[in-house]
């Protein structure tokens, strides 16, 4: 059995050692992608308008390694 892939922010920020603000910074600027990265909670929002996001780690965690290893890469070259 799978399981529940889809974690709440803050659960996903410390499994991914990152913060939640950098979560949404990657959401919000098009890193992670709706539906598969990230998707809207389904249980009552306060703020339909600012959704609270779950976010499928495993997937997450590409993209952000990959993020971090092409900008330390770009620090080095420079």
């Amino acid at each position: 059995m799978l399981g529940n892939i889809w974690q709440s922010s803050n659960y996903a920020a410390e499994d991914l050692g990152t913060s939640e603000i950098k979560l949404s910074y990657f959401r919000e600027n098009g890193f992670l992608k709706p539906g598969i990265h990230w998707k809207s909670s389904p249980y009552g929002q306060k703020k339909p308008w600012n959704p609270e996001a779950l976010y499928n780690t495993k997937l997450c965690k590409k993209i952000i390694d990959k993020y971090y290893s092409e900008k330390q890469f770009d620090q080095e070259a420079a």
